[in-house]
């Protein structure tokens, strides 16, 4: 019996030995894993935000204008109609657009250049004192965009026009249909100037130029709107209208690195 006893007490001896060899592995293994994530957390805090570290840097703007003739027109042609019931208002205004698109069309403007703009019912209310306001007629506006490749026919067409029923003309103006390559000329002529002017300032300041790390720009046009009214030949008072030029503007920024 006493020696079972022995031979059981040696067995768990052993397995309590493994045990906490075992557990000491683990404990050693965690330690360590832990102590290699914390110094690759500080060998990558190094690098953290060295892309955007600060660098010395010189911004240059340059601009391009560039003048073009016009080759269309838009302008917006409206029938206003007013009346006492509302079916009787639309009747009148449909009639007079539809008698102006058809005009359009007949002298040649195309139909995918005539696009409705605008379409609007106005009730208009009369006040009286001690009493509620109440609707005493109404009012029907119906806007075209109208697109005039022809520029030789802008005075004809907006003189027939109102001929044929249109009785409000606004935003008259003319621009390029295809203005891509005119905007080329403009970035061109607005980045060499950029570039020209950071040369420059380089042998002023002293310093090396090196790589463009940014790049702006911007836009704008010109557009005349038509405003003056001239006497036409023939006997008729036909606006005499000037196309002129339109002026595109491109306002471009360069940055540059400097050494």
């Amino acid at each position: 019996m006493l020696e079972f006893l022995k031979t059981e007490n040696k067995h768990y001896k052993i397995f309590l030995l493994t045990l906490i060899g075992l557990v000491s592995c683990l404990i050693l293994v965690l330690v360590v894993s832990g102590i290699v994530g914390i110094v690759n957390k500080i060998k990558e805090g190094h690098y953290i935000g060295a892309g955007l570290a600060y660098k010395n840097v010189i911004s240059v703007r340059g601009e391009g204008r560039v003048y073009t003739k016009p080759d269309i027109a838009l302008v917006n042609l409206s029938v206003v109609s007013e009346g006492y019931r509302v079916k009787d208002v639309q009747e009148d205004n449909s009639k007079k657009m539809n008698k102006v698109i058809n005009f359009l069309k007949e002298y040649g403007v195309e139909e995918k250049d005539i696009k409705t703009t605008n379409y609007q019912i106005y009730p208009r209310y009369i006040y009286g004192e001690g009493r509620s306001p109440r609707i005493g007629s109404y009012e029907i506006t119906q806007t075209l965009e109208v697109k005039i490749r022809d520029l030789e026919k802008i005075g004809e067409i907006l003189e027939k026009s109102v001929y044929n029923g249109v009785n409000q003309v606004s935003s008259l103006y003319f621009r390029v249909d295809n203005d891509k390559d005119v905007k080329e000329q403009a970035r061109k002529l607005a980045i060499d100037e950029a570039k020209e002017k950071a040369k420059k300032l380089a042998v002023l300041m002293g310093v090396k130029l090196g790589r463009i790390s940014g790049y702006d720009e911007t836009t704008s046009f010109d557009y005349p709107v038509y405003r003056e009214y001239g006497i036409g030949g023939g006997g008729e008072m036909v606006p005499q209208i000037e196309v002129g030029e339109n002026e595109i503007v491109v306002d471009a920024t360069l940055i540059y690195e400097i050494d």
